[in-house]
This record gives C-alpha cells, sequence and structure tokens, in this order.
C-alpha cells in the first residue's frame, strides 16, 4: 500500500496543488515535537526536489526554532476529496525571513499578503504515499479571513512588535531568531 519515491511525480505535484491543507511537522533534539496545519495556498512546489512554504504570522513560531537546531521537515498532505491518498514529504528545510537577500524571490511566488513572518524552503528527500482509506471525506468551502483582517488592521509595526512579544521563543523557549539583525545570505 506504501511506496516510497526519490522526486515527486507529475502527477503528485498536480495532486499538491489541488490541497487546501497541509501538515509541517518540525522536531529538535529536546522538547516539544510540533505539527502544525497551514493553508491559504501557502504551499508552492519549486520542481520535483523542492518546494517553498510561506509561514504566516501566528500564536506559536515552533518550525523557526526546531530548524535552526535539526533541519529535519515533513511536510503532509491528505486527500478529503473522492480518491483516497496520503502524501509525505521527508527532506531538510532552512527558514527565510524578510531580511534575507532571497526573501523576495521567494515571496513573489505568493500572492501579496500582509504577515508572512517566514519562508521555508524545503529539499525533498523522499516522497511517500500511502493509502489514506482511513481518512473521512471532507468539503472545503472557503479560506478563512480572521488571519488576513488581523494582519491589515495590526500593519507592519503592530505585527513586529507581536513577533517581539510572542513569537522569539518556542513553547520551550528555544530561539527563532525571527528579529536577528545580521542578514543570513
Amino acid at each position: 500500500m506504501s511506496e516510497k519515491f526519490p522526486e515527486l511525480s507529475a502527477s503528485l505535484i498536480t495532486f499538491i496543488e489541488k490541497q487546501h491543507v497541509f501538515f509541517v511537522g518540525t522536531a529538535r533534539a529536546t522538547g516539544t515535537v510540533n505539527l502544525s496545519p497551514k493553508g491559504m495556498g501557502s504551499l508552492k512546489i519549486l520542481n520535483s526536489k523542492q518546494l517553498v512554504w510561506l509561514n504566516y504570522t501566528g500564536s506559536g513560531n515552533e518550525s523557526a526554532a526546531h530548524i535552526l537546531e535539526n533541519s529535519r521537515m515533513t511536510i503532509m498532505l491528505c486527500s478529503f476529496e473522492r480518491k483516497p491518498l496520503i502524501l509525505r514529504l521527508y527532506g531538510k528545510a532552512q527558514a527565510l525571513h524578510p531580511r534575507d537577500e532571497s526573501w523576495q524571490e521567494y515571496l513573489k511566488l505568493f500572492p501579496e499578503t500582509s504577515g508572512a513572518r517566514q519562508l521555508f524552503t524545503m529539499d525533498i528527500e523522499l516522497v511517500q504515499t500511502s493509502c489514506g482509506f482511513a481518512v473521512p471525506y471532507y468539503e472545503f468551502k472557503e479560506e478563512r479571513k480572521a488571519l488576513v483582517l488581523w494582519s491589515k488592521q495590526t500593519g507592519d509595526d503592530g505585527i513586529e512588535a507581536y513577533w517581539e512579544e510572542k513569537n522569539q521563543q518556542s513553547i520551550d523557549g528555544f530561539p527563532t531568531d525571527i528579529l536577528e539583525s545580521s542578514p543570513k545570505d
């Protein structure tokens, strides 16, 4: 039932492009394991071995803290429609911030929005599919508007103040480097 591949096929890329939600898993050597749902069209496939996803401002910043110590990342997508499928992408990730040179190169792949916190690029090392026979059917209705409205209302200065207050450390107290002033590139 499970199959492994070294890279994404055209049909798997098409599957990914149709999904409205994906899940990101990260972990450090110690502390909590993070599993976060993502949406809003924030995942883009660059090629059969690379992807990028846009991380919007949120209450936590676990992926950023974990990637600083351990670049492993897993992305999972699953079909909630007629044909069942679970797709896992395993690889090594890197966080990019607005201060990084390559930020604009990747940001232009996404619709203009406020509240963008990081971009994560991931080199895919393994692709795994499995049946998904136990995943229930769900129907997509629409994207939530709450984060976009909050970001516009809060403004850039308010968002940066929020990062300073809520996003500089993981729930385990690990740094996220969200406000680091020196460029990485």
